[in-house]
């Protein structure tokens, strides 16, 4: 396993005391710089004010946007922080939907997540544009070659998803983007499950934009995500919504837009998780990304060899890079029971179902999964607990 401090780590985390935690797929356990962090803003508020401690603590908040371009290698004019990761991607598609017309074409993947594809969907409805899901290789990840193949001059948009809700499976986005430049194509990525758990890096990867969360594997608070929006595509995306946060009111008749990808945000946002999600940035990078994803991904491996040791357990992991969500079933419990019955014992996983990756999972036959998504904080002897308690419910 890769060398980190894991002693020092988890007593940093208040929730490894408390629970198994694999379900970071869901949100991740906050380490206590962050809890302190957020909790000390939120003290600040009530006893001077929420302006007045916005105002007292500018440095920390604008500490945010700097972690953030360190984390992506982006500038700090190319990030607005969201109050999530589905309005960041939101801002950024309608944004660009407002000039999609009949007869344009989507390019997406098989492994989409739910509410992207419904957006898809909302846009055919409204203007024509046609939605098609790039075909996926034998292994399960995005066909390179094929979505190549795929582009004309109808082509507005290629979205995808780059770590999918369920499955294991890390497509590969920085193929992908190497298309989308040639073809001058603009290039989404959704990096809701991706950040924290794989290294981002926006020059490497190719995307004009992605969006991200701060709950999941960067362990921030809930309520915080953030958008990036490459500064050369700045001026070709519009806000599909504008306050006096993303624009001026410069005349009776007239407004001045900002020109950075602050445009997106708006006037009211949780300062306190926002600060949060700063910290929890400069925490994983003080520990080093190398470090921590390769600790999930020797973790998830484990979690997946001790599943497939349990007799009756079918695992549903695809791709030939796989990350540290693991999806499985089993025929004697439905996964809405384990993941109770796994809670009663203080173990935390989650569940997964058709109506979030339909075209995956309707292909593949299946209905719903259980999900267990390990951290680089949890441990050897958690993932063969784990392993121990699911054979117990299914013996």
């Amino acid at each position: 396993m890769t060398t980190l401090d894991i002693d020092r780590l988890r007593a940093e985390t208040p929730g490894c005391a408390k629970v198994l935690h694999f379900n970071n797929a869901g949100a991740g356990l906050m380490p206590a710089p962050v809890l302190d962090a957020v909790t000390a803003h939120l003290k600040l508020e009530a006893e001077i004010g929420g302006y007045e401690a916005a105002e007292a603590n500018k440095p920390a908040f604008d500490n945010t946007y700097a972690a953030l371009a360190k984390f992506l290698n982006c500038a700090t004019d190319e990030i607005a922080l969201m109050e999530n990761a589905t309005v960041a991607w939101q801002a950024a598609f309608y944004g660009l939907a407002q000039n999609f017309k009949p007869g344009d074409r989507i390019l997406t993947a098989e492994a989409e997540y739910a509410s992207n594809y419904i957006a898809y969907l909302q846009m055919a409805e409204r203007t024509g544009v046609s939605i098609e899901a790039v075909p996926s290789l034998d292994t399960g990840e995005l066909d390179v070659a094929a979505l190549e193949n795929m582009i004309d001059d109808r082509v507005k948009l290629i979205a995808v998803t780059h770590v999918p809700t369920n499955g294991g499976l890390v497509n590969p986005v920085e193929g992908i983007g190497r298309v989308a430049r040639a073809a001058g194509v603009p290039y989404l990525l959704d990096a809701c499950q991706a950040a924290g758990q794989v290294p981002l890096d926006v020059e490497a990867i190719g995307c004009d934009m992605l969006s991200a969360t701060g709950r999941k594997y960067l362990r921030g608070p809930r309520g915080t995500g953030f958008l990036f929006v490459r500064q050369d595509f700045l001026g070709q995306l519009p806000p599909p919504m504008l306050d006096l946060h993303g624009a001026q009111w410069t005349a009776r008749d007239g407004y001045t837009a900002r020109t950075d990808a602050r445009k997106f945000e708006n006037w009211e946002y949780y300062v306190a998780g926002q600060i949060g999600l700063g910290v929890a940035i400069d925490y994983l990078l003080a520990l080093g990304q190398n470090a921590t994803c390769a600790r999930i991904g020797d973790l998830s491996t484990a979690l997946r060899d001790g599943l497939a040791d349990i007799e009756g357990v079918t695992l549903h992991d695809i791709g030939r890079e796989k990350g540290g969500i693991v999806s499985f079933s089993n025929p004697v419990l439905d996964p809405n029971t384990v993941k109770l019955r796994l809670r009663e014992q203080g173990i935390n996983c989650s569940t997964s179902s058709v109506s979030s990756t339909r075209l995956d999972m309707e292909g593949r036959g299946l209905e719903m999964v259980n999900r267990a998504s390990v951290h680089y904080y949890n441990t050897e002897d958690e993932v063969q607990r784990f392993c121990a308690a699911l054979a117990g419910l299914i013996a």
